[in-house]
């Protein structure tokens, strides 16, 4: 396993070269595979992950059990027993109305918002294994609180969501402090991309157990065996995870001195002061927000969308549409795998440099995915087709995954986590945005409103992807090394 640098870009100075030299030079002839300690740690986070977003959508598909579809424009109560078909007859049901069920599912994101630059910053000062497990077991303990929660008061529940984003944001950046010190830099993109495909694989598991507990034992269980399996694989994180190479106790000898001598140019996590002016004025990370933001704007329009589309304007049915809406989830789950094992398998015979891996695969996840979408209304009425279109462009996105999603720790190793939470806080923008845009473009016409909002995203991705092109680095900025003067 060869141990590599950040920058590997040809024509990056003399200074890049020499700290890529003695790197390259290791070749570490053991291969443990799944028997090393960062693969462990992969699929540790690839589970925490898992978890994270069932506990995340678990809500999304109770609330259709939840609610009383004989009263459609309530705002609040609840009836002795379900009415709603096919669910168990047992469980409370309530009178919300589809503005309510908005409200509720909504108010997630404006937690989830507030702590990801915070989750960041906290991961960087106290580390990431404290800061992520703590946010997994508060999220377990809300989600056990739910039926509660719901039987007393709407308002308590949108309460308690808006709890539940605030302990979930602050995982990510969280993970990205951990890779900082666990990943070399040869192995970042299938060890963050094997860990990342948990939270799609988890969304995809989850919609679907989550149905069956609500058909075989009543909603509440849902939030019972979620939240119980959530608290149960916290004693694992906090029992199997170390925050470095150096404090781990079983991690061989070899695979040690390999991790910290792949890492040893990067220096150590940040303190209390942060460098923000220089972040502020940095080319890089800004060619990496805004291609997030652009991405994210794609990939929430068509998550979000998706469903309505194939329901208004191809006249799918709604287990037919909600079939193939979940289509994408395993796609894009095992997209961000074979993305990862690529990226590192062209890095490690030195094919590409860091810098131009990143670029070819943010281009790959950004540019295909903006094709597919420019042509779905040019393919006429074949329903098969713009199926595929769009399933597509929402699994090859996942390429991105080894390209701009991974490129904080390039760039600023230091303040992964922290980039990493102030990137997410443009995507999520983007993913409140985008769906009342797609509102308000098919609000007056449906062929003409879903046309324009293809191609509004397609155009948003060219230009993120231009801009990223132009401004990306693979490698360490200046103020994000340790001997630099923080601002």
């Amino acid at each position: 396993m060869q141990c590599h640098a950040d920058n590997t870009q040809a024509g990056d100075g003399p200074e890049a070269e020499q700290d890529e030299a003695p790197l390259l030079a290791q070749q570490p002839s053991s291969r443990r595979g799944l028997c090393s300690a960062r693969c462990g740690l992969a699929l540790v986070l690839h589970v925490s992950l898992f978890v994270a977003y069932a506990l995340r959508v678990s809500l999304s598909i109770a609330i259709v059990a939840m609610t009383n579809s004989s009263h459609p424009h309530g705002w609040s109560g609840s009836t002795s027993h379900s009415s709603y078909p096919g669910f168990a007859q047992d469980a409370p049901a309530y009178n919300w109305s589809a503005e309510t069920q908005g409200i509720i599912l909504s108010s997630f994101f404006y937690g989830y918002s507030l702590t990801q630059v915070l989750g960041g910053y906290c991961s960087g000062l106290f580390g990431g294994k404290p800061v992520l497990g703590s946010g997994l077991l508060l999220s377990s303990v809300l989600i056990l609180l739910t039926p509660r929660a719901a039987e007393l008061g709407v308002s308590f529940l949108i309460g308690l969501q808006v709890l539940l984003g605030l302990a979930e944001g602050v995982v990510f950046p969280a993970q990205y402090t951990l890779w900082a010190k666990w990943a070399p830099p040869l192995e970042r993109s299938r060890l963050m991309n094997i860990a990342d495909a948990g939270s799609t694989f988890g969304t995809f598991i989850a919609l679907l157990v989550a149905g069956i507990i609500c058909q075989s034992l009543g909603w509440p269980f849902v939030f019972y065996i979620f939240g119980g399996v959530g608290c149960a694989w916290c004693l694992c994180w906090f029992l199997l995870v170390y925050e470095d190479p150096a404090h781990h106790p079983w991690i061989s000898a070899r695979e040690q001195e390999y991790i910290m001598a792949s890492l040893a140019h990067q220096g150590s996590s940040h303190g209390c002061s942060l460098p923000l002016v220089a972040m502020a004025k940095s080319l890089p990370l800004w060619a990496i927000t805004i291609a997030c933001f652009c991405t994210d704007w794609l990939f929430y329009m068509l998550l979000t969308s998706m469903p309505t589309f194939l329901s208004n304007v191809l006249h799918f049915d709604l287990r037919e549409s909600g079939l193939l809406s979940s289509l994408p989830y395993v796609g894009n789950g095992l997209g961000h795998i074979l993305a990862g094992l690529l990226a590192d398998f062209l890095l490690a015979r030195r094919v590409l440099g860091t810098a131009a891996i990143r670029k070819l695969f943010s281009a790959l996840g950004m540019l295909l995915p903006a094709t597919f979408l420019v042509a779905v209304p040019y393919v006429g009425c074949s329903s098969t087709v713009v199926v595929v279109l769009l399933t597509l462009a929402l699994t090859i996105i996942s390429m991105t995954g080894a390209g701009i999603n991974i490129n904080h720790i390039d760039i600023a190793p230091r303040y992964a986590g922290f980039l990493l939470g102030i990137t997410n806080t443009f995507g999520i923008v983007a993913g409140i945005i985008a769906p009342t845009a797609v509102g308000l473009l098919i609000s007056q016409d449906l062929q003409t409103g879903w046309r324009n909002t293809f191609f509004v995203s397609a155009a948003l991705n060219l230009f993120g992807l231009i801009f990223y092109i132009a401004f990306g680095s693979g490698t360490i900025q200046d103020w994000a090394r340790e001997d630099t003067a923080v601002q």
